[in-house]
């Protein structure tokens, strides 16, 4: 099986950026990368009623949709735990 691609919704890059500091940018940049050579890691959720998965890093979550067919994983959302689900 062939490594998947990743597309990021603009308004999740727009997230990511406005994280306020470099090490957590740089951390969560390297978990979505990591996504395309394995798009359901250890620790990772489905969440219920949604087509969608969840992935911890640090306080942030990372919402994202794979599509099998396509190799294709679409970041949805970047949020701190606190807001990430609404």
């Amino acid at each position: 099986m062939g490594s998947y691609r990743i597309r990021i919704k603009q308004s999740a890059q727009k997230e990511l950026e406005s994280i306020s500091t470099k090490a957590d940018r740089r951390r969560i940049v390297e978990r979505i990368q990591a996504l395309a050579r394995n798009p359901r890691p250890h620790g990772c959720s489905k969440l219920s009623g949604r087509e969608l998965y969840r992935v911890r890093q640090g306080r942030y979550r990372i919402l994202y949709s794979i599509q099998d067919r396509e190799l294709l994983i679409h970041v949805i959302r970047i949020a701190h735990r606190k807001s990430a689900y609404r």
